[in-house]
């Protein structure tokens, strides 16, 4: 088996959860990183025993043996780097949100599939057992037609500086930083359809910053599943952690984080489900990011389209773009 040569761009907080991962694939072999301080690359590549450190992706995509790349920089680098390296023949896993608005996304697309490329955004709670748990029970029908749900992206207490509050290179705010997983994450759990409309009310109500840390969307799906999603920074209270979800359906209803299912047996009563699951080292758990990985690699040897990716990608970022949209103008917006 001939090994996948990979390089990474981007040397921040994420970037150490994604070569944690690929340090325990069997050839695959980490030939490069990218940072534009030099000295971050430099550390980083130290710390992990990548040979080569760089402060500009000229080497990377100019090097026809590097086989992908992981991005993991600013959002606004995120189209332009990707379609760099598509069109150098590297196939690429595109931290989430994939790009800054749904154009760049077509974008990404249409140079994916000119170069015949392949790309996986990093929508990653789609590799989390307790998540894969509630997909299953769904499609098993367990919970009755599913009419409602009610999903969180949310920090207590805290948020992120730097970039992120910075609408030229992130795009947006919390919604796009957090409000993206708990949009991605409850389409997967429904079984991805197509949202039709979108309202939303954004705003920012806790920094001297540009960019949202509030956010309330109604996304009505094609199924005619009703899907509440809260995006914020620094709130005081938090209903459940990154992703959790309540899934309400006509014979019982779903928690995602804490997970348990409170199903209906008759006038008044319940049956409290409480499955056990692997011990969590931490919420974000390394073995999201390391089975992520793995996909990304096989599907790399295999030639096989990703899921979580261009498309799946593409369809969080028109939600986005319209729950700006809806706020911005006070109106539903039809998709």
């Amino acid at each position: 088996m001939e090994k996948i040569r990979i390089a990474l761009i981007g040397a921040g907080y994420i970037a150490h959860y994604h070569v944690k991962g690929l340090l325990t694939l069997r050839n695959v072999e980490l030939v490069a990183v990218v940072s534009k301080q030099i000295e971050n690359a430099r550390k980083f590549a130290k710390a992990y025993d990548i040979p080569h450190a760089f402060s500009s992706i000229s080497k990377v995509i100019e090097d026809h043996d590097i086989d992908a790349v992981i991005i993991s920089t600013p959002n606004a680098l995120h189209a332009p780097y990707a379609i760099a390296c598509l069109e150098h023949g590297k196939d690429v896993f595109l931290e989430k949100p994939m790009a800054m608005n749904s154009l760049e996304g077509r974008q990404i697309d249409k140079i994916a599939e000119t170069c015949g490329r392949l790309v996986m955004v990093g929508h990653m709670w789609r590799f989390d057992t307790e998540t894969q748990y509630l997909k299953n029970i769904i499609e098993k029908d367990t919970l009755g037609k599913v009419f409602k749900t009610k999903s969180y992206g949310i920090h207590e207490n805290w948020g992120p500086s730097g970039w992120f509050t910075e609408s030229r290179l992130a795009g947006g705010g919390a919604l796009a930083d957090m409000g993206v997983h708990a949009i991605d994450t409850i389409r997967f759990l429904l079984g991805d359809p197509a949202p039709i409309r979108v309202f939303a009310r954004i705003s920012t109500q806790f920094g001297n910053y540009e960019v949202d840390d509030t956010a309330i969307l109604v996304i009505t799906w094609e199924n005619g599943t009703e899907s509440i999603i809260e995006s914020g920074w620094w709130h005081p209270h938090m209903d459940g952690p990154e992703a959790s979800s309540g899934i309400f359906g006509t014979k019982g209803y779903a928690s995602l984080f804490p997970t348990f299912l409170k199903l209906s047996k008759g006038v008044e009563k319940f049956e409290i489900v409480k499955p056990e699951f692997p011990v969590r080292e931490e919420h974000c758990d390394q073995k999201i990011y390391t089975r992520q990985m793995q996909y990304f690699v096989d599907c790399i040897r295999k030639r096989t389209k990703p899921v979580p990716g261009l498309h799946e990608g593409q369809t969080v970022l028109q939600i986005v773009d319209a729950a700006y949209a809806s706020s911005q103008e006070g109106k539903v917006i039809d998709l």
